[in-house]
């Protein structure tokens, strides 16, 4: 237990090689509020960088710490989101159930996570097991658990305030009947994600007024058959401004814009597996809390 409380305050004193969008790229901007959001996903329990092959020096949530860190140093708001599959791939799970992951998550100050279909695979009381270890709440609305003992462990949508900018953020989690053993899931319920989508994103944009609305999703980006993905559900739903996707392991270098219903723009961004990528995406709204101007991007981490 010592071993790994050493580690959890090393985690934030690792150092990385990194490219970031500076802030001055927008010095002419100075009237707006910027607003950042920084975002991974199918982390899949690697803690450490890769040890050999082609990603060998790539990855690990200490040099995702520092990086994160060295973003917050820049005086703006953050908002650090992830599009779930925390758990399983190393044997950092195997050995801890999922433990290790949520803390260094809550250390490094995640503000919510969705739930992937790997984060079943010690089952539902496997992952409430693992949930007080979190200081970050899973929002997912198309999953249904009033029959399990997850019913009161998750966040259907939460409205985050982020210097006077209200984002609203709901969740949508893959349907898990073919892809996660029925014993690992239990009674949970799936949901129409584009029905729940809609929903949601309704609830947030106009009832509760949020001025930027964000779906984690762990649907997966695109597929060549009629399985709803991320870019269905862009297409399919009226008021999401961002998807952050996971799943299906996409390495996006910036986000991809589709249109939805009205014809107005959402971005999805993915940014691959296993923490080789952290995600950056930049808002600046102006004073009534319109979005101006947007500029996305991923970023390599890789040790020194």
């Amino acid at each position: 237990m010592n071993n790994r409380r050493d580690f959890i305050k090393r985690a934030a004193l690792g150092t990385a090689a990194m490219s970031i969008i500076p802030s001055k790229a927008f010095s002419n901007t100075s009237e707006l509020k910027q607003l950042t959001i920084l975002h991974t996903n199918d982390m899949h329990s690697h803690i450490h960088p890769f040890e050999s092959g082609r990603n060998k020096g790539v990855g690990g949530m200490a040099q995702r710490s520092t990086i994160i860190k060295k973003i917050r140093d820049e005086g703006n708001q953050v908002l650090l989101l992830d599009a779930g599959d925390i758990f399983q791939g190393t044997p950092y799970f195997n050995t801890y159930g999922g433990e290790l992951e949520l803390k260094l998550m809550s250390e490094m100050g995640y503000d919510a996570s969705t739930i992937g279909n790997h984060d079943f695979d010690n089952g539902l009381d496997g992952l409430v097991n693992q949930l007080p270890h979190a200081k970050f709440p899973f929002i997912v609305s198309n999953y249904d658990f009033s029959n399990t003992n997850m019913h009161d462990k998750y966040l259907k949508y939460k409205v985050f305030n982020k210097g006077g900018i209200k984002v609203g953020v709901f969740g949508i989690g893959i349907e898990l009947d073919g892809l996660v053993p029925k014993n690992l899931y239990g009674n949970t319920l799936y949901q129409n994600p584009i029905e729940k989508a809609n929903y949601y994103s309704n609830y947030l944009k106009v009832s509760l007024g949020c001025d930027l609305v964000i779906c984690l999703s762990h649907l997966g980006f695109k597929y060549n058959t009629k399985k709803i993905s991320d870019k269905v559900l862009a297409c399919q739903t009226n008021n999401i401004d961002l998807i952050i996707g996971g799943h299906t392991h996409t390495f996006l270098n910036e986000p991809v814009i589709v249109r939805n219903m009205d014809k107005k723009n959402v971005q999805i961004a993915q940014v691959g597996w296993a923490g080789i990528n952290i995600g950056r995406i930049d808002y600046f709204f102006n004073q009534k809390s319109c979005v101006k101007k947007v500029r996305g991007g991923s970023i390599f981490i890789k040790s020194k």
